[in-house]
């Protein structure tokens, strides 16, 4: 597992596939709850989230003032199954169209992000369609590596080719060391909790190197 990024590196983990660098962390407390699946999982979600916290800083909540819950995670088969759940076409814009797109796709997940007046996350929604693929995964690993990809607004393509998770020789699927860094450093309070200026990618360098004064 690689131990550092290079400025480029960091800066193409944030640049969509457009061409535009968005960076957006978290502005308030997490709060998950978890649709399609056993209490159990909702118990191995939220251990996922309070370790990155911890990572991060960043803080967790039983309740959201505005939405009550802001990180909403759906487990189901078949993707036209979340055009029966009540009332997510009002939270999710042009839901039928992009269920359409993730079917032709053959998508087995994707992530939605809304976002507070200052651009930063306010809500999250996680889609994940239980394929052969993802059944396969164990639920603390499919969590891990689903929270790694909710904590910060990443690029569309920053994981296509390398999952955010790594194997210790012999041991379990944790975190690779590089991505904990920089999601360390992604909630340091002197950086903006947005930007659309891509030298951000250096400041968040600097400071995976250690303490900035």
């Amino acid at each position: 597992m690689s131990e550092s990024l290079s400025p480029d590196q960091i800066e193409a983990l944030f640049t969509r596939s457009n061409g535009a660098f968005t960076f957006a962390r978290w502005g308030r407390p997490i709060v998950p709850i978890v649709f399609g699946v056993e209490d159990d999982t909702l118990s191995v979600l939220k251990g996922a989230f309070e370790a990155l916290c911890a990572l991060t800083g960043h803080k967790m909540a039983e309740t959201d003032p505005e939405l009550g819950a802001n990180v909403m995670v759906f487990f189901f088969r078949e993707w036209d199954e979340l055009l029966g759940v009540p009332d997510l076409d009002r939270m999710v814009d042009g839901l039928d169209t992009l269920v359409k797109r993730l079917q032709a796709q053959q998508a087995n997940q994707y992530r939605v992000f809304r976002f507070d007046e200052q651009g930063a996350i306010k809500a999250s929604f996680v889609f994940l369609r239980m394929d052969d693929a993802l059944m396969q995964v164990p639920a603390t690993t499919l969590c891990l590596g689903q929270v790694a990809q909710t904590m910060v607004l990443w690029s569309d393509t920053a994981f296509s080719d390398a999952s955010p998770l790594g194997q210790v020789a012999d041991g379990p699927v944790i975190l690779r060391p590089d991505i904990s860094a920089l999601l360390r450093a992604s909630y340091d309070p002197t950086l903006p909790a947005t930007s659309q200026d891509p030298s951000l990618a250096y400041r968040l360098f600097a400071r995976m190197q250690g303490p900035v004064q």
